[in-house]
């Protein structure tokens, strides 16, 4: 009787040690989960923290490769959307782009991983004249896609980045080096000895595509200077003038696009296309964003 009032002592007693071990397990293991929470909140709720996790994670090597193949990809596949889906309709196309983007950073920032916007933020007329160029620059360059050849559209696509070399020097005095000069010098001749095949155009699709050239490079001019004069990210700035595109592109539907996109044979198959187009779309400003900063 006595043994085992001794057994029975020994055995709660290593029982007590056994939960006092579990519980400084468990205790462990929820600082290093609050320190893990911590340590993610730093990184993406505050904009330095976010900006310096984004170059980390996504170099201008990385970035400028992850942009060309989505714009390559996106190209082809608005073009299907455009001419052989029948979806006629350039303005509300970009529209539906801008749409899947802000609502895919709303899910972002309902899970917290939204970065955070910088403390010194843009002014409202900053974060406007952006949304207003990013309109224009988005929604015309789908309209000379549809009215023109993918050679016509990458011809002119070419002519923006000389327009922008010469508005950065008209605007900061900024000059490029001989190096650049002989590399972007390269590659346009390279895009055009591809595309000089297929230039298709007509003559309105030509104006489109002239027209197309300013906001589209004022567009980038405008996003790179925000986010490195400002310490923006990516997301963080998308997520700020996403809603202002979206209302001018509202209004360029009337104007700008044919009627009848609600007699639009808005099937299975038509629909994933033109939501495959979107999430292009929002990998494409993602991208380019990267690389701009």
């Amino acid at each position: 009787m006595f043994s085992r009032e001794i057994f029975n002592f020994l055995v709660k007693k290593d029982v007590r040690k056994i939960l006092k071990r579990k519980d400084s397990d468990a205790g462990e293991r929820g600082r290093a989960l609050e320190e893990l929470q911590a340590s993610l909140f730093n990184r993406f709720r505050s904009s330095e923290g976010a900006k310096r996790h984004e170059q980390r994670l996504c170099g201008p090597i990385a970035a400028l490769t992850f942009n060309f193949v989505v714009a390559v990809g996106i190209i082809f596949v608005n073009k299907w959307v455009l001419k052989n889906i029948g979806f006629h309709f350039p303005i509300c196309l970009s529209f539906i782009h801008y749409v899947v983007s802000w609502t895919l950073m709303a899910i972002l920032n309902a899970f917290g991983l939204l970065p955070a916007s910088p403390a010194s933020k843009s002014s409202r007329l900053s974060l406007l004249t952006l949304g207003f160029v990013m309109c224009f620059s988005t929604g015309l360059a789908n309209v000379s896609l549809k009215y023109n050849s993918v050679g016509f559209y990458q011809m002119a696509k070419i002519a923006v980045t000389p327009s922008i070399v010469l508005a950065e020097f008209l605007w900061y005095r900024k000059k490029v080096s001989l190096l650049k000069v002989v590399t972007l010098t390269v590659v346009s001749i390279g895009v055009a000895v591809a595309t000089v095949t297929d230039l298709q155009f007509s003559l309105f699709g030509a104006c489109v595509a002239l027209a197309w050239i300013i906001p589209s490079a004022t567009n980038k001019i405008l996003w790179s200077d925000m986010q490195q004069r400002e310490n923006w990210t990516a997301l963080a700035l998308m997520w700020k003038t996403t809603p202002i595109t979206v209302l001018f592109l509202v209004s360029l539907i009337p104007i700008l696009d044919p009627p009848g996109v609600l007699s639009f044979d808005w099937n299975l198959t038509n629909t994933l296309a033109i939501l495959m187009s979107a999430f292009l779309g929002f990998l494409l400003q993602w991208s380019g964003a990267l690389a701009l900063g």
